[in-house]
């Protein structure tokens, strides 16, 4: 008996052992930064399913209990995933809108697509690498917050993590500085920070709203710029049917490159996805617009 009470009366002084967060995320990019900085303490959990399109998805009744029991949400905001804004609203949890933080490095849509999608912020900010930096930061500091037991781990991963984008930064840069002077045509308006960082010329779209589709007006003008010789390549998109581009493109010399995947939901899932999803989106580019 006297070995018993000492044992519950040792256990009861241990401090007890800190519980990881049960984070979830938005879309890949989002879910692999995150990924890094909780390194082998925990995955969080990824809403976006494989092939779906970011800016209109139904979540299912599983995926809203993830989020009624998450510690911490971290997405890019109401901007991209309207769909995650309500299931917040009917679910609040504690969230990191990443697009909202000073740190991050935001600019403008075009004025007309600005009108299609009713608000003038472009949400596509993981594209800048610079953004990826900062987020690494933000997450690691909300972690923390959250799990203080595991700070320096967070802050080690995230150090980490930085080291890594910033080399792909800089070997991004180096492919693509031949292409600056390559104009090209994709889906939609979700690359103007992927192009102002690497200073190439600023892509032309097909549909001027991420949910809409191009209107006759929109398609009637594209394809006469395209049959001019404009663009040197136009680019479908994972998510949407290539018809309406190859559509466009008919009479003209424009040539058809890969389908680019601004979002990553085509790829494995996983710490890796960021890298996998700018070096892949460098490469389409290239192999195309590529003298």
């Amino acid at each position: 008996m006297r070995y018993i009470i000492s044992l519950l009366l040792t256990s009861l002084a241990l401090p007890a052992w800190a519980q990881v967060p049960q984070v979830v995320t938005d879309i890949p990019p989002v879910q692999a930064l995150t990924a890094q900085v909780m390194g082998t303490l925990g995955t969080p959990v990824l809403l976006l399913e494989k092939g779906a399109d970011e800016h209109d998805f139904a979540l299912r009744p599983s995926q809203m209990r993830d989020i009624a029991t998450a510690d911490l949400v971290v997405w890019v905001g109401p901007e991209l995933t309207p769909w995650l804004d309500r299931a917040l609203a009917a679910n609040p949890a504690p969230a990191l809108a990443l697009l909202d933080d000073p740190a991050t490095q935001t600019q403008t849509y075009a004025p007309g697509h600005a009108e299609e999608e009713g608000s003038g912020i472009d949400p596509h900010a993981w594209l800048n690498p610079q953004n990826a930096i900062a987020w690494l930061d933000l997450i690691a500091a909300r972690l923390a917050a959250l799990d203080p037991e595991h700070a320096t781990t967070y802050a080690a991963n995230s150090a980490a993590a930085k080291a890594r984008v910033a080399a792909m930064d800089t070997e991004i840069a180096a492919a693509l500085a031949p292409l600056t002077d390559k104009s090209f045509v994709t889906f939609h308006a979700a690359y103007g920070y992927f192009t102002a960082r690497y200073q190439l010329q600023a892509a032309a779209s097909l549909a001027l709203g991420d949910a809409s589709a191009p209107g006759a007006a929109r398609m009637s003008e594209l394809a006469a710029q395209l049959r001019a010789g404009h663009y040197s390549c136009a680019f479908p998109e994972m998510q949407h049917d290539p018809a309406l581009l190859t559509q466009i493109m008919a009479g003209s010399d424009t040539k058809l490159g890969a389908a680019l995947d601004p979002v990553g939901s085509s790829l494995d899932f996983g710490p890796d996805a960021y890298d996998a999803l700018m070096r892949g989106l460098a490469k389409n580019l290239s192999d195309c617009l590529y003298p």
